[in-house]
C-alpha cells in the first residue's frame, strides 16, 4: 500500500480489490438472492466504471479531481455512527484504502481501461467512462489564487482546528485550504464557522453539509474572498441566508442538497455571475425557479432531479 500512495493510483489494482470486497455485495446490478430479487443500494452501482459515473438514485457520488464534492470518499470516512457512513455493515474500508480513494480522486479518476459489469450499460457509457480527466477551473483558480495567499501559521491552523475544523491544503505545499466539519457535524454551529475567519484568505472550499448552522454562519461565510466551492446541503439555512453570500466574487460551486430554500433564494444567487454549478435536489425551489436562474446566469448548470 506505501508503494501505491507515492505513484499514480491504478484503480482496477488498488482498489477495486476493496471496493469489491466490502461494498460490493449492496452495489452491484440487480440480482437474485434466496430467491428474492435484490437491487443495488440506493440505486448506486460500483460494479463498472459508468455505473460509478452515474451515481445514485439522489445523484453523482463521483467529481474527479474533488474528493470533497465525491460521496462516494466522503460516506467512508463519516463517523461510524453516523446514518451515511458506508459499508453499512461489514468490514470498514481501513486507512491506507481511503488515502487511496482519496488520492485516486485527487488524480482525476481514471479507471485506466477498467469497465466492469455491462448489465444496463446505457448506449455510449463506455466511452464516457473512458474519457480522459481535464482539469477543473478550480485548477487555474488555484494558480493564481496562490501567488496572492500566504501560508497559514501553525497558530492559526490550531485554532481552526480546536474549533472541529478540519483544515487540508488542495494539493501539496499550496497555501490553499479545503475546510470541513465532517467528524462533529452535530456540534458545528456558527460559533464554529466564526471561529475559521481568521484562515479566510486561504479557504477555497468550505463543506458546512449536515451541520447545525443558521443563517447567521453565511455572514462569516461572505468574508471568504477566494472561496470557489460551498457545500450547505441539509442545512437550516434560508432564502434570507443567501442573500449574504452575494459578494462571492470567485465561488463556482454551492451545494443546497435538501434544504429549505425556494425561487426567492435563487433570486439571489442570480447576482453570483461566476457560479458554475448548484445542486438543488429535494429543495425547495421549482423548476420554473430553476430555468430563470440558469437564463440569468450563461453557462450555470443547476441539478434539481
Amino acid at each position: 500500500m506505501a508503494s501505491s500512495l507515492q505513484a499514480a493510483v491504478n484503480f482496477e489494482k488498488d482498489l477495486l480489490p476493496a471496493i469489491t470486497k466490502k461494498c460490493m455485495d449492496c452495489h452491484k446490478a440487480p440480482h437474485v438472492e434466496n430467491g428474492q430479487k435484490k437491487e443495488p443500494k440506493a440505486g448506486l452501482r460500483l460494479d463498472a466504471s459508468w455505473a460509478i459515473l452515474k451515481g445514485s438514485e439522489n445523484g453523482p457520488v463521483l467529481t474527479p479531481g474533488a474528493p470533497d464534492k465525491s460521496g462516494i470518499y466522503e460516506s467512508v470516512t463519516l463517523p461510524k455512527d453516523d446514518d451515511g457512513h458506508m459499508p453499512s455493515k461489514g468490514e470498514d474500508m481501513t486507512k491506507e484504502e481511503i488515502a487511496l480513494l482519496k488520492k485516486w480522486i485527487e488524480e482525476g479518476a481514471n479507471f485506466g481501461g477498467w469497465v466492469g459489469s455491462v448489465e444496463g450499460m446505457p448506449a455510449g457509457a463506455q466511452t464516457e467512462s473512458a474519457r480522459p480527466y481535464k482539469p477543473r477551473p478550480h485548477d487555474l483558480f488555484y494558480a493564481a489564487l496562490e501567488k496572492e495567499v500566504k501560508p497559514l501559521s501553525d497558530d492559526a491552523l490550531a485554532k481552526a482546528r480546536e474549533a472541529g475544523a478540519q483544515v487540508a491544503p488542495v494539493k501539496v505545499e499550496s497555501p490553499l485550504v479545503r475546510v470541513d466539519f465532517l467528524t462533529g457535524v452535530s456540534k458545528c454551529d456558527d460559533s464554529k464557522v466564526a471561529a475559521i475567519l481568521p484562515i479566510k484568505e486561504n479557504i477555497v472550499q468550505l463543506d458546512l453539509g449536515r451541520t447545525i448552522i443558521t443563517d447567521a454562519a453565511l455572514k462569516t461565510v461572505a468574508q471568504m474572498p477566494r472561496l470557489i466551492a460551498l457545500d450547505l446541503r441539509q442545512t437550516k439555512i434560508t432564502d434570507a441566508g443567501l442573500e449574504a453570500l452575494i459578494g462571492l466574487k470567485k465561488i463556482e460551486s454551492l451545494n443546497l442538497y435538501g434544504t429549505e430554500v425556494t425561487d426567492a433564494g435563487l433570486k439571489h444567487l442570480a447576482k453570483l455571475k461566476s457560479l458554475k454549478n448548484v445542486y438543488l435536489w429535494q429543495s425547495k425551489a421549482t423548476k420554473a425557479g430553476v430555468k430563470q436562474l440558469t437564463a440569468a446566469i450563461p453557462g450555470l448548470k443547476a441539478s434539481i432531479e
